[in-house]
């Protein structure tokens, strides 16, 4: 989008009809549970490693999702692009629901706090928000 709105260009393409759900999580919510996890104290992390239900596995997520749509106009939002978002039907929508069960991280007390809207403008201020593409990583 952010290469759609330099362009000029009047629509994006997404694929599929936008229903899909998904849950997102920003990389610093992520590095901030694995420092929950590593300040637990020995005898609380050694349960919870030990245990025959889960262990070791733990789901880190933020709890909520969206649809792919609502996921593509908050980066339109975001990245400031006044196009048309346009859903190709003929395209695949991907896998039904990937939600994470977040209790046990709930339950230790941690839980995500940097919004998608509020991840994606970090991001887009971290490569000056302004005019110039991406650039590319391969």
């Amino acid at each position: 989008m952010h290469e759609a709105k330099i362009k000029g260009a009047p629509q994006v393409m997404v694929w599929g009809a936008g229903a899909p759900r998904r849950e997102f999580l920003h990389s610093d919510d992520m590095a901030d549970a694995c420092v929950c996890l590593m300040n637990l104290p020995e005898d609380q992390f050694n349960a919870i490693a030990q245990s025959e239900i889960q262990a070791p596995l733990l789901n880190v997520g933020c709890g909520a999702d969206l649809t792919i749509a609502e996921l593509a106009e908050t980066i339109r939002d975001v990245v400031g692009f006044k196009g048309k978002l346009i859903f190709d039907r003929s395209k695949p929508d991907g896998t039904p629901p990937k939600l994470l069960d977040v209790r046990q991280m709930s339950d230790l007390g941690w839980k995500a706090t940097i919004s998608l809207k509020e991840g994606f403008m970090s991001v887009c201020e971290g490569f000056g928000r302004g005019d110039a593409p991406l650039k590319s990583h391969g």
